[in-house]
């Protein structure tokens, strides 16, 4: 199970800080027109989500590597989930559904992390 959770952890942490950066560095306006959520929100609400899922992205990796506070790893899967079921809240009420099923796999990975290492 051990060998599992790493996987999810890495592959989780990576996406999430690959679109943490995007959003933290890149303009509003350079962001991906499949991103649409975007026009709904002003820039800097943009670069909080990008800044907390770059957090969230390091913190399923760096604390359980490092043994320096793993307890932090749990809450960041917990923090992204969070993050994820937020998203799902504003897809739907914009009728956006077909990217709800993305944020549902997103968070309900970030749940499995956050059991299995708690």
């Amino acid at each position: 199970m051990n060998i599992v959770l790493w996987i999810l952890q890495g592959l989780l942490g990576a996406a999430f800080i690959a679109a943490g950066l995007m959003k933290a560095t890149q303009p509003k306006e350079k962001l991906p027109a499949n991103m649409t959520w975007t026009q709904r929100y002003s820039a800097g609400t943009i670069k909080f989500i990008g800044v907390a899922e770059l957090l969230g992205g390091l913190g399923l990796i760096l604390p359980w590597a490092t043994d320096i506070a793993p307890v932090l790893t749990p809450l960041a899967a917990v923090g992204l989930l969070v993050v994820m079921l937020l998203a799902i809240v504003d897809h739907v009420r914009a009728k956006e559904y077909s990217v709800v099923p993305i944020n549902l796999v997103l968070g309900a990975l970030a749940l499995v992390i956050a059991i299995g290492r708690f």
